[in-house]
């Protein structure tokens, strides 16, 4: 086959367009669900689409466009969660799995390369076609599955992800932009059939049984365990600690004799429970989850051909995010591709950053890794008052500091939904967005947010809320203190062997799209963990220290 130029590349997007029967909508774009999101005219400006697990738009970042985009009435809120959401839910794959043959399969699923050389430069781009089939052999005819690209060259701990197009007709194009010399591989992975996407989203808005939360309500005697959650299906009398403001609430049966004052400690446990069908839970076993279909293509040879990567002098800063691939990585460091990001490994470039400042980690276990890497691994910071009971373990708010840097670190967990099997302390922790009103902020403090891997067990509307809420109160504090600094550090990928109904990086993966839509406007920094951790291929849910690294310097070179 001949190289394809650029005329071709055109002509192989019509072609491949033509092929879409018209009586087939496939709701899967979640990519073009945020093209929905905020319709109105008066509203935020949304980037074109490309791939349906991707955000895509022009080289130019977006900027600082709105304020107080949501309203202030708890009303007006929840009606704009039911849009988003059934937005959302009108563009995702309604496929009713009937044979499990049907399915797409990874194994028999093609992949071609579709601009063949002998030798590629710096710079060019590598097109590679997907062809779904399913497991009779048979060519799929919608799109919608959840695939996942990547390039690597091991010798150099080079990767970045590649930009995928869902032509929704079972062919996919991806992209990849080659951006070091060397023998480049490839890896294309189907993540989940469209069908076992369809199931996922189903499972995930069918109700609250998946997960059982317990509360521990504590006297001065006695203590009483009793059932909890967003949703409850009860005769007995029900406490309710409703964030009025926001309209976020959580409930449990209240125990008798023991006020609802009283809940003191929370937990969380799987329930032996789906709502998946057999067949369904069959598509979502391990055997299933990234399955390779890119094994038949052989690496490519990359030369320099005198195109080295351009040097960024402008560094990353607030107010601007970027398509996947937003960077790659070489020698395990991150390169992003539109801006400068500077390195915060060593000590002493940690600490004289840090020095004089209060910095505020809010979210999940991905985002307290900050905290212990400075105080366990660098050791630039010492814990203050780290003791642990019966009741309290790794969920404990963390507290470091520098008394000679005059260095403050805090990390705090969101409140509901936070899921632990340990009992955890819900008394000294509050709705993320009230914990940011708590902050005074000021032009040395910075605050890193995250959310998402706790949320993913439940309805999308429960994240919708929080993210929309959480936005409101960054509104309030730049009113307040427009000189602080916040950085959303987003969804990471995570394990594959675990329960894919209740933790699949599907489920994450709408929420990043969704989550920068809701935030687009706002002057805070983007850390994209997940083209970071894709790239990578940190298929856990703590990315390691190389990664890691990474993040955090993203992060402060935003904050700088």
């Amino acid at each position: 086959m001949k190289p394809l130029t650029s005329p071709d590349v055109k002509e192989m997007h019509a072609w491949f367009r033509m092929k879409i029967p018209k009586k087939i909508v496939v709701a899967g774009a979640i990519c073009a669900a945020v093209l929905f999101l905020f319709y109105n005219q008066n509203q935020v400006h949304i980037p074109k689409v490309t791939y349906l697990f991707r955000t895509c738009n022009d080289d130019q970042p977006q900027k600082e466009t709105s304020t107080n985009m949501f309203g202030n009435d708890p009303t007006e809120i929840d009606l704009m969660v039911e849009k988003i959401f059934q937005k959302v839910d009108q563009l995702i794959p309604k496929v009713t799995l009937q044979d499990l043959n049907r399915a797409t399969s990874g194994e028999m699923t093609e992949a071609t390369i579709m601009n063949p050389k002998d030798k590629y430069c710096i710079g060019n781009q590598l097109h590679v076609k997907v062809q779904a089939y399913d497991y009779l052999g048979e060519m799929k005819t919608f799109g919608g599955d959840y695939l996942r690209a990547r390039i690597y060259s091991p010798a150099t701990n080079s990767s970045a992800s590649g930009n995928i197009t869902d032509f929704n007709n079972g062919t996919y194009l991806v992209n990849f932009t080659l951006f070091w010399e060397g023998n480049v591989h490839i890896s294309i992975l189907l993540m989940h059939p469209s069908e076992a996407v369809s199931a996922l989203w189903r499972a995930r808005n069918q109700g609250f049984q998946n997960i059982k939360y317990t509360g521990n309500f504590t006297s001065a005697t006695e203590y009483v365990n009793s059932e909890c959650n967003f949703k409850l299906d009860t005769e007995d009398e029900i406490c309710q600690y409703v964030d009025q403001r926001d309209n976020e609430a959580f409930y449990c049966v209240k125990p008798p004799n023991f006020p609802c004052e009283a809940l003191t400690h929370m937990n969380s446990v799987n329930r032996n429970h789906t709502y998946l069908s057999e067949a369904e839970q069959q598509l979502l076993q391990r055997s299933n989850i990234g399955v390779e279909i890119s094994q038949m293509l052989k690496p490519v040879d990359v030369l320099s051909c005198s195109r080295a990567q351009k040097a960024h002098t402008e560094k990353c800063s607030l107010g601007k995010y970027y398509p996947i691939p937003s960077g790659y990585f070489s020698y395990n460091r991150w390169n992003p591709i539109h801006c400068k990001m500077s390195m915060f490994t060593e000590n002493e470039t940690l600490k004289n950053f840090l020095t004089g400042k209060k910095l505020f980690l809010i979210g999940d276990s991905t985002v307290r890794q900050y905290v212990r890497h400075f105080a366990e691994v660098l050791k630039i910071v010492d814990y203050f008052n780290h003791t642990e009971d019966e009741m309290q373990s790794w969920q404990k708010t963390l507290l470091a500091i520098n008394l000679e840097k005059f260095i403050y670190v805090q990390w705090k967990k969101h409140t509901f939904p936070f899921v632990s099997q340990t009992f955890y302390s819900i008394k000294e922790d509050a709705y993320m967005a009230r914990q940011i009103d708590q902050i005074g902020g000021g032009v040395n403090t910075i605050i890193v947010l995250t959310m998402g891997q706790h949320f993913r067990p439940f309805s999308f509307r429960i994240f919708i809320k929080t993210a929309i809420n959480v936005r409101k109160a960054v509104e309030r504090l730049f009113i307040r203190s427009p000189r602080t600094k916040v950085i959303i550090k987003e969804e990471n990928v995570r394990d594959m062997d675990i329960s894919m109904e209740r933790f699949s990086d599907f489920h994450g993966h709408v929420q990043y799209l969704i989550l920068r839509k809701i935030f687009d406007g706002l002057n805070v920094g983007f850390v994209d963990t997940l083209d970071m951790t894709v790239a990578y291929a940190s298929h856990v849910i703590h990315p390691p220290v190389e990664v890691l690294e990474n993040i955090i310097s993203m992060s402060f070179t935003q904050a700088s």
